[in-house]
């Protein structure tokens, strides 16, 4: 099954990196989000992409164009006839398709532009800023057993502020940080669609989370995996430091490889 990953945002929220580089692209630890996530769908057995580009673009297509060298041990002999040996090889086992999707295309702008590279296949679709520990073979499974046009994995994002109680006179009585649990359940990415889905895209203006995704939930074609585990989108400076704490401490949930 391919994966497709949408990468082609401006990423405004974190305009401190992302004006230099695709939001999929920033640095967590000493790979790219879009490393990491790529790991995560590889550790289950998920190696061919999409990835769905925009802005910046060409940032990502040299990224991977330069892989097997960056990651391989090298030696340059200039006194002989400048050959180049490589050493080793630790390359994944990836077969990435680039596609420039256009700079202002909406998210289901994009999926429906690279249509032509899924055919009849059913493939998973997620966003290139957010990371999680679902296990992605059951999300399969789910989606599979359910036989809908899309399953969407559905999270309980952690609350950003505590919830107080005050009583009449300003004094708080009452202080707890806000639970996952006491939210709403929303899309987290990591979703699964059959290629139906594309018949309900327009054109490059169609906002995926819209008509797509509302249609299909008015035609009960639409079901949502619930995960109780770790996930985390890096919409600004603030996530994407906490994700790289993660890392660099040995404790990132998503790190199963």
């Amino acid at each position: 099954m391919k994966v497709v990953i949408l990468a082609g945002g401006l990423g405004t929220r974190i305009s401190e990196e992302s004006h230099l580089k695709p939001k999929p692209m920033i640095d967590i630890g000493e790979q790219p989000i879009l490393w990491h996530i790529m790991k995560s769908y590889s550790y289950y057995g998920y190696n061919e992409f999409i990835i769905c580009c925009g802005y910046k673009g060409h940032i990502i297509k040299k990224y991977f164009s330069d892989y097997y060298l960056h990651r391989s041990d090298i030696t340059f002999d200039f006194s002989t006839d400048n050959t180049i040996t490589i050493h080793s090889n630790v390359a994944e086992p990836w077969k990435v398709t680039v596609v420039d999707t256009g700079l202002n295309t909406m998210t289901g702008g994009r999926v429906k532009r690279i249509e032509h590279y899924i055919r009849e296949e059913s493939f998973m679709l997620t966003y290139g800023d957010g990371i999680s520990d679902v296990n992605l073979n059951e999300l399969e499974r789910f989606h599979s057993d359910h036989g809908k046009i899309a399953t969407i994995t559905a999270i309980q994002p952690g609350g950003r502020f505590g919830i107080i109680d005050i009583d009449t006179g300003g004094v708080v009585t009452n202080f707890k940080e806000k639970k996952k649990e006491d939210g709403g359940w929303i899309n987290g990415g990591f979703m699964v669609l059959k290629p139906e889905i594309f018949k309900l895209i327009d054109d490059d203006q169609t906002v995926f989370e819209e008509y797509p995704l509302e249609q299909c939930a008015h035609l009960s074609e639409l079901v949502a995996y619930k995960h109780h585990g770790f996930w985390q989108c890096m919409d600004t400076l603030r996530e994407k430091k906490m994700l790289e704490e993660l890392v660099i401490t040995g404790k990132a949930p998503w790190i199963k490889w």
